[in-house]
């Protein structure tokens, strides 16, 4: 992969002001604590700004205090739904899920799934952290690719992935101004935030996991994708502890969001992410899998593959939820509107999981009280089976 440049929180610069129009994404007076437990404004630098292409990086890296809270376990029967959001089919300019026939999941040599290992030793899902992580992000506000609030929140991921144990860089790119969800959005450049295990070997054979950092600029994003942002960390935190046959590169991605192109122009960080890793990187990537929008109610765990490229991801992550000691229900489905179409493109088998129909997407009220502790508990269990499932 191209050079990234190392999370470094010794580094204190301000971001430079490049346009004075830049402010569609201000929060007013709201601050949210990062965390390490302090204040951060998001109209505001914060320390531990790196440069990156004359532009300043808002990374303040620094570890958590630790949090005694109560968690909550693989169990489904243990999670406590709240009402379901009236499903809302987003407007038609917007890339849609299709739900189509998939066949039972069946054991695919491409996939190498096998039944999943014992429940792990390390703490369990905690599902409360996941969501004071959720109120963390969306108390940001609104998260364009190119915004100082974007920044903010890639410090915040990036700090929760660092404590849990991993080490974490920044890959900068650019992105172009253009029309977002119907507001116009200037050019900047973003980071996606990459988390690797200790000796990770970028060409040996692994799996990636990501989710998208930013939002639209109108939405606080609690559920698009502070819900993937967050099931993915506390993942990542969990596989820390009790370390899997198969490594895990976890990606936090900038730009997901279209910016113009009638919905075409979409997914810049896993794009640019993908187009990075030279030709034995790109081989040694068994499969990625999309956290995005993993938080709305529903009967079920959607795990939909992008449709131009083998299903075969998908089927062995639906596999194994169904083999995990408390399955957990799935749905099989066609989606094209997310990261895991830019490792698809090239050849790599890929999914996305989530996808749930909500009133508030896209809008003010995507707050963290569309979002439901037992779907982020089922989503992260479905995550947690396939991770174990590797070998």
């Amino acid at each position: 992969m191209t050079a990234r440049t190392p999370v470094r929180a010794s580094l204190a610069c301000r971001r430079r002001r490049a346009r004075a129009h830049d402010d569609p994404d201000r929060t007013g007076d709201r601050r949210v604590a990062g965390p390490g437990g302090s204040a951060v404004d998001p109209r505001r630098p914060v320390p531990g700004i790196h440069r990156a292409g004359g532009l300043a990086w808002a990374m303040a890296i620094r570890r958590a205090p630790p949090v005694v809270v109560a968690t909550l376990t693989f169990s489904l029967a243990a999670c406590t739904a709240q009402p379901p959001t009236r499903p809302q089919t987003p407007p038609p300019t917007t890339p849609t899920t299709s739900v189509e026939p998939v066949p039972a999941p069946t054991a695919d040599p491409t996939s190498r799934t096998n039944p999943p290992v014992a429940t792990p030793r390390g703490r369990p899902f905690d599902v409360d952290r996941v969501l004071g992580g959720i109120r963390d992000l969306a108390a940001i506000g609104p998260r364009d690719a190119a915004s100082p609030a974007s920044d903010t929140a890639a410090a915040y991921v990036a700090a929760r992935l660092r404590s849990a144990g991993y080490r974490v860089t920044l890959q900068p790119f650019t992105v172009p101004a253009g029309i977002s969800w119907g507001v116009r959005v200037p050019a900047g450049t973003t980071v996606n935030v990459v988390a690797e295990p200790p000796g990770f070997d970028p060409r040996a054979p692994h799996v990636v996991v990501g989710a998208h950092l930013d939002t639209v600029p109108q939405a606080p994003g609690a559920e698009d994708n502070a819900s993937g942002l967050m099931v993915l960390t506390e993942v990542a935190r969990m596989l820390h502890e009790q370390p899997g046959s198969v490594p895990v590169r976890f990606v936090a991605f900038g730009a997901e969001e279209a910016r113009g192109g009638n919905g075409t122009r979409y997914a810049f960080g896993s794009r640019h992410f993908v187009a990075a890793l030279d030709a034995a990187e790109r081989k040694a990537v068994r499969g990625m899998l999309a956290l995005d929008r993993v938080g709305v109610r529903a009967a079920a765990v959607p795990v939909c593959s992008g449709g131009r490229g083998t299903p075969a991801l998908a089927h062995a992550v639906r596999s194994a939820a169904s083999a995990w000691p408390t399955p957990v229900p799935t749905r099989g489905c066609t989606n094209r509107a997310s990261d895991h179409v830019s490792f698809e493109a090239v050849g790599i088998p890929a999914a996305r999981l989530g996808s749930v129909p909500y009133a508030a997407y896209h809008s003010v009220r995507d707050v963290p009280s569309v979002v439901d502790r037992g779907q982020l508990a089922r989503s992260g269990a479905v995550v947690w089976a396939w991770l174990r499932s590797l070998r």
